[in-house]
């Protein structure tokens, strides 16, 4: 089996299990690439180095805590491409290494980490019992349980509308009462007024209640949910959120009229602290550019906004 498919289940597991306790520290991530470099899946341009969409698959897991049901389905895909002692010893060797690079085990993290450990020690890497596993890899990989790698897309082109999903449990539309697309709009739209409220580094109350308002008035949903979308989008760009993929899925997803209100938007959010300063002006400029607006309609929305 390709040292690819190794790598990759044996990274995604040890994610897993550095997820134990709930949080995930930066040595830890730091171990993941040490541990990927060792083993030679690294992102540069050699044989075995790993693709981006394949980067995407780790980052997704990377994203939030991973449960003990969708743990268990990652640790028994990564039984079934063990293909000898070797990978074996290597994937419990990965798992202690992870597990001492914050150099504290929690309670937690020591349970996963046995629970893991006895799973993979199970598995019998026989001969005849390898076939038999490659004979039942069609039906392994459509075993049911937790997956949010179906979500893949989504958590590349709309990081908002992904966390959504994972606060609800479900598709943002089906409990927001508004259809997909405009669930993904209203998700877009979120990200862009939290960039705005935090051009100056601190979200004050004030920003936060003006951009609920703004999303439950624009969109006709509840201020419950109006506020759970703020708390995302918030929370999403005070991380890794793709600015260019923000502007640049907004302006193919949303009309001109709608491209045009968020410039409104924009401005109630600047103002919502008393005045509109010279970095957020600046700011809402760059994205009027970046979601394919003329200058002009800058210009008019401020003069709305005075």
């Amino acid at each position: 089996m390709p040292k690819t498919l190794l790598a990759m289940a044996l990274a995604k597991v040890i994610i897993a299990a550095a997820w134990a306790d709930g949080n995930l520290a930066n040595d830890e991530v730091n171990s993941l690439k040490n541990i990927l470099a060792e083993i030679g899946q690294t992102g540069g341009s050699g044989e075995d180095s790993m693709t981006v969409n394949e980067w995407a698959e780790l980052e997704i897991y990377l994203h939030s805590p991973v449960a003990a049901e969708e743990r268990a389905r990652l640790v028994g895909a990564l039984a079934a491409t063990l293909q000898g002692p070797g990978d074996r010893a290597l994937a419990l060797a990965a798992l202690d290494q992870m597990l001492r690079a914050d150099r504290v085990i929690t309670v937690e993290e020591r349970a996963v980490a046995k629970e893991i450990r006895t799973a993979l020690e199970r598995v019998d890497l026989g001969l005849l019992a390898q076939i038999g596993r490659l004979l039942r890899g069609s039906l392994r990989r459509r075993a049911t349980g937790p997956n949010r790698e179906q979500y893949l897309g989504e958590f590349l082109s709309n990081r908002i509308y992904y966390a959504v999903r994972q606060r609800l449990g479900k598709a943002p539309e089906d409990d927001l009462g508004i259809p997909a697309d405009e669930a993904h709009i209203l998700a877009l739209a979120g990200g862009l007024l939290a960039r705005v409220a935090r051009v100056d580094c601190t979200v004050t109350d004030s920003e936060f209640a003006r951009m609920a308002e703004l999303l439950e008035s624009g969109w006709g949903i509840s201020r419950e949910r109006a506020t759970l979308v703020t708390e995302v989008a918030l929370a999403e760009s005070a991380a890794d959120l793709d600015y260019f993929q923000l502007t640049k899925e907004f302006a193919a997803s949303a009309s001109e009229d709608q491209r045009a209100r968020l410039l409104d938007a924009l401005f109630a959010v600047a103002a919502a602290d008393g005045e509109i300063s010279n970095e957020e002006s600046a700011e809402i400029s760059r994205i009027t550019a970046s979601i394919n607006l003329a200058h002009s309609h800058f210009v008019a929305a401020k003069r709305r906004a005075r």
